[in-house]
Formats: C-alpha cells, structure tokens, sequence
C-alpha cells in the first residue's frame, strides 16, 4: 500500500510560515492532531512548544539554534530547542525544567518549518523510546520525501524564499 502525505499551511507570522501534513486523505494534519492529543494530557508542556513556534514565528526566524537536532538525517529537527535557560522557559512545580514533550519538524530554512507530531521523551535516543520511537521515524521518511520533492521541483519557493509552493494536489509519497 502506497502511503502519501500532502502539505497543509498551518500559520504565517512575520518571520515563518509553518505547514505540516496529512496523511493519506485525513483531514487532520500530523500537528493538529499533536495538538489535540496534547491538549488533553500535557496541556503546560504544550504551550511552551507553541510559545516557542509563535517566538520563532514573530521574533527570531527558524534559526538553527531554536531547535534540537535529533533526527537520522540533518534536516529532521525538534522543539523545544535544548536547554532550560532559554526564553520562554518551562517550569513545572515552580522550577524550571527541561520539556521533554518533542515536537519532530523540518526546517526548511529560516523561513519555513514543517510541522510533525511526537510524544513524551522518556528515553535518551528518540529511536529507544516506547513513546516518541514511531514519530522520530516518521518524520525522518517525511523529511526524505519531503526534500525529494523540493529537488524534484515538486515544490519551490518564493521569490524571497519565505513561503513553499505547490500544487494543491501534490502527494508525497514515502
């Protein structure tokens, strides 16, 4: 069975234009469906990702520091970026913490992230965890596919390089 996924824009702020994807013919982006999930059980640790995103989106630009290499290839990235001294800050009984919700993307460059799905870290290597194992190697078959597409001129930027685009249509398949 041929699985395919096709790009969903998510949000445009000043400095970064976020997408994600839908698998197959779901309605539901991979992100969204992050959200719901996680808006139930991990509400906190949540919004600190997406205070992250808007942070990114508004002030800095997908720059490469605001994020945590984790991936088997060097595009594949996650959120929240290392360290817990960096603003905004997560804090869990009144200290600060590390978040170890992940949030698997693709920076595409400063301007375009793609946005995946993921799960608590309770492991060192993402590829060890019960929980985030799944979503770490789907996002690195996405990336695959997804810069496949990008050398295929399946997509292309902008003039400025701020913004993909593509045919509404475009599958990708991984």
């Amino acid at each position: 069975m041929n699985i395919f996924a096709h790009i969903k824009p998510i949000a445009q702020y000043n400095k970064v234009s976020y997408y994600s994807v839908c698998i197959n013919s779901e309605e539901n982006s991979l992100f969204e469906e992050f959200i719901k999930k996680h808006t139930k059980e991990n509400n906190e640790k949540l919004d600190h990702i997406l205070n992250w995103l808007r942070q990114i989106g508004i002030n800095y630009g997908a720059k490469p520091d605001y994020f945590r290499p984790e991936g088997e290839t060097a595009d594949t990235s996650a959120l929240p970026p290392k360290g817990i001294n960096r603003k905004p800050q997560y804090t869990e009984y009144g200290k600060k913490k590390a978040n170890n919700l992940r949030l698997y993307c693709l920076r595409a460059n400063d301007s375009v992230v793609i946005l995946f799905s993921g799960d608590i870290k309770i492991k060192d290597k993402a590829q060890d965890c019960p929980n985030v194992k799944r979503h770490f190697k789907l996002a690195n078959r996405l990336t695959k596919a997804i810069d496949k597409a990008f050398h295929e001129d399946e997509i292309i930027w902008n003039d400025d390089c701020t913004q993909i685009i593509y045919k509404e249509d475009l599958q990708i398949y991984f």
